[in-house]
This record gives structure tokens, sequence and C-alpha cells, in this order.
């Protein structure tokens, strides 16, 4: 009797508007926990895709927007909610299985163990210059590689598709094609081919393949991030535009608070301004040092000393013999708070020394050899000062100073240019550039460009 006594009286607690929930409250109670489980299924489905980014993602169960629902459909949302959390969770763990076993040395890989990241620059223009390119000289320094005049007229230049990956927990791959017209043909060449490893103690790193080499400041950048539509006038002479080759790179970075780094290459010695792949398939060696850093919070600055020393016979400006060529190079950035993208200013100089001992025949005149003893220089200063996001402005001054010891250097030639660069976004832009050069004695070539450049795909950050 008891029993029922105290049974009845919890049921009229109960029952009682103290402790009574109505139909209303329940359903928001209900569609609580469903949104709760929601928001937990998401919160592990964003821990999955750190763990494993190439992991599919499983969207969370939606909620209801309105707090008006029935039992019914509380109870299916938080069915729902629930699914998709066990769900989740089973891709995380799935995730987190995939990327353990791509990191041991098993053979075995999943699909997506090889994602390449996939980019493709388009690159075209329209130039006109008031002397013919097709007749183009440069008084002292013969047109070698690519440091030619651009054509007259609408041309799609270099072009080039990137694909890039981690090859495993050791080494990064990178991959760069080149498409272009030369003379009325169209042409697909290897940029870039090389691995990187990513595993090396104490702040080394290894590079071999086809890359180009770390000299300088611009020579290890691409064309395309350029502040201008062509490279300076010391690049055009001394390195054929940009120097690449096939060999390795061993480079050090220092565990300091400054940005530290020292390296060496050796290349097979193909390239301009090497010749012939001279002492055995290593006939280009370099050394290289940089040193940078932060000076407050709106400025950055880098500084470098690099040399390169090659053997060359036969080369394509006529030399043969030794050639040292050294580089020094600085660059100092100032934006607002440090932020480049809104807005900023880039100062930058570069001055190479080209040291030659041999002989030289021309290539456009042969003749007996002539003894090449001697060194030549150059250099260029450029600005660039962006206003936003969208518009920028720029001027560079390029000068060369010949060998005066032989008889064909007699001027030095120099080059003025300014450019405006209009973007829309950070993967397009357009580009109005003008110059003005004076290459031989009584003549000046003026030019003007309109180029415009895109990027498609997932493209990686770009180099200070």
């Amino acid at each position: 009797m008891r029993r029922a006594s105290l049974a009845f009286c919890i049921l009229t607690c109960l029952a009682s508007p103290a402790f009574a929930g109505t139909k209303g409250d329940h359903q928001r109670i209900v569609q609580l926990e469903a949104e709760v489980r929601a928001l937990q299924a998401q919160v592990q489905a964003l821990q999955a895709r750190m763990v494993a980014p190439n992991a599919p993602v499983v969207p969370a169960a939606s909620t209801a927007t309105s707090t008006e629902v029935t039992d019914a459909e509380a109870d299916a949302l938080s069915a729902d909610a629930a699914q998709s959390a066990d769900v989740t969770a089973t891709g995380a763990s799935a995730g987190q299985a995939a990327v353990a076993a791509g990191a041991a040395p098993a053979g075995g890989s999943g699909a997506n163990a090889f994602n390449p990241a996939i980019s493709i620059i388009l690159n075209g223009s329209y130039s006109h210059h008031s002397i013919n390119p097709v007749g183009f000289l440069r008084t002292g320094f013969p047109l070698v590689g690519e440091g030619r005049s651009s054509a007259n007229g609408f041309s799609l230049g270099e072009s080039e598709v990137s694909f890039a990956a981690n090859i495993d927990d050791k080494f990064y791959g990178q991959l760069t094609a080149t498409i272009e017209n030369e003379d009325g043909k169209d042409q697909l060449g290897i940029e870039e081919a090389y691995i990187e490893s990513t595993a090396l103690p104490n702040g080394f790193s290894l590079r071999l393949g086809r890359f180009y080499s770390n000299i300088g400041y611009l020579n290890s950048h691409h064309a395309h991030t350029d502040n201008f539509f062509d490279r300076p006038l010391p690049y055009q002479a001394f390195l054929g535009n940009q120097y690449g080759d096939d060999g390795v790179q061993l480079r050090w970075v220092a565990p300091t608070a400054l940005f530290f780094e020292i390296g060496g290459e050796a290349f097979r010695g193909q390239h301009y301004p090497s010749g012939g792949s001279q002492l055995g398939g290593l006939g280009t060696r370099t050394l290289f040092a940089h040193l940078g850093g932060d000076a407050g919070t709106d400025n950055e600055w880098l500084t470098g000393v690099s040399a390169l020393k090659t053997r060359t016979l036969g080369g394509e400006d006529g030399f043969s013999g030794d050639a040292t060529l050294y580089v020094f190079d600085g660059t100092w950035k100032w934006a607002p708070n440090g932020n480049f993208k809104d807005a900023g200013v880039t100062l930058r100089v570069e001055y190479l020394v080209d040291r030659r001992d041999g002989s030289y025949v021309d290539p456009l005149t042969p003749m007996a050899p002539v003894a090449w003893d001697g060194r030549r220089s150059g250099g260029y200063l450029e600005g660039a000062y962006r206003f936003n996001r969208t518009w920028d402005i720029g001027y560079r001054y390029d000068k060369l100073w010949g060998d005066a010891g032989l008889p064909f250097a007699s001027f030095d030639p120099d080059r003025h240019s300014a450019e405006l660069t209009w973007r829309n976004s950070e993967f397009s832009l357009f580009r109005l550039q003008l110059s003005h050069e004076r290459p031989t004695a009584g003549q000046a070539d003026t030019a003007i460009t309109l180029q415009y450049q895109t990027s498609l795909g997932a493209h990686g950050a770009h180099e200070f």
C-alpha cells in the first residue's frame, strides 16, 4: 500500500505545472540536440580534412530553420544528425588510416595517394618596335638564348603547365612544361622537372633534376612573377634571359631569426652561358648565399651574392674557354603592416660581372678566333608601387658595359622601361609597357607592349 501511494505521489508531482513540459518544449529540446550533433559532425569532418586533405567530405545533416516541427520531424532530425556524426567519424578514421598507410614504406597506395596540384599560366602579348626585331643588334653583346626583342604583332608567349605534389614523406616533385611558338611552329618543352627532399635534418635540402639556378634574385623566379614584360638587359646578355639546366642542388637554411641560406649547384653545362657539356657533363658550378629579414612591421629586405663558373666550347655567342659570372642582388619591400597584397613599394637592384678567358668568333661573320681575356658588366634598378589590389605602376633602368679590349665593344647599351598593370584578381592581369632602348650608337628602339596573363588552377605561393 505504501509503494502504491508513493508512486501515485510521484506521478502527481510530475504532472503538476512546475514539472510538466509542453509539446513545443520537447520539440525544441530535440531540435537543439540534433543541431549539437550536426555541429559535432561538422567539427569531426574538419578534423578529418586536416588529417587527410584528399579524403571526400561527407556533408553534415541539415538542421531545421523553423522552431515549429512535429515530433516525427524532430526525431528524424536527431536520427539524421547521429547518422551523419557516425559516418563522418568513420571517414576521419579512414582518412587517418590512409595517411598512416601513405607514410608507411609499404608499396601499396590508394587512388588519392598521388593527387598533384595542376596550374596553367596563359601568357600573350601585342608588341610594336620602331626597329624591326629581325635585324636587331646590340653592340658588344651578341643576342643569345631568349634574350632577344619580342616579335612585332600579336604573340602567344611562353605559356606553362605545372604539376606539383608531395611524392611521399621524404620527397616533393614538380614538373613544368612550356608551350611556345618559335618561327611559326608550336613547341613543347620541359622548363623544370625535379624532385626535392623534405626530410633532411638540420635545415638541409637536396634537389635533383632540371631546374633554374638559385643565383641572383630573378633567375630562380618564373617570368610570370616579374613586374615587367621582359627580363632586364643583364639577364638577356649574360644568362640568355634565365639559366636552367640538368643538375643537383644542395642548400642549407640556418636556424636563425634572420633568413640565411647558402648552397651550391652542379649542372650539365648544356645551356647558355655554358655550351657543349664540358668537364665530363659537369660543365657548370655555382655558389650562392642570401640574407634577409624584417625591419619592423612594414619593411622586408633580402640581399645576396652568387657566382657561376663554366667552361664552354663553341658557345652560342661564339665564345670558347672559361667564364665566371658574379651576381650581387638586393631587394627592399615596404607595405602598411606588411600586407603587400593591398599596397606597397618594391625596390630591387642587381649587378652582374662577366669574366671571360678564352677566344671569340663572331657567330654572324665567321673569322679567325680573337683572344678574349677581359670582362663585361651590367645592372638594373627597378621600382614598383602598388596602389591597391588592382593597380600598380613601375619603372626600370637597365645598363650594360662592354669589354673595351674587344673591337666590337665600342658602345654601352641602356634601356628605360615603364609599366602600368591592372589586375582583376590575383589570377589575371593586363599590363601596358613602354620602353626606350639604345642598342647601338645612333640608334634607338622604342617599343610598346600590351600583355595579358591568366592563372588557372592551384598555383603555389611565390617566393619573396
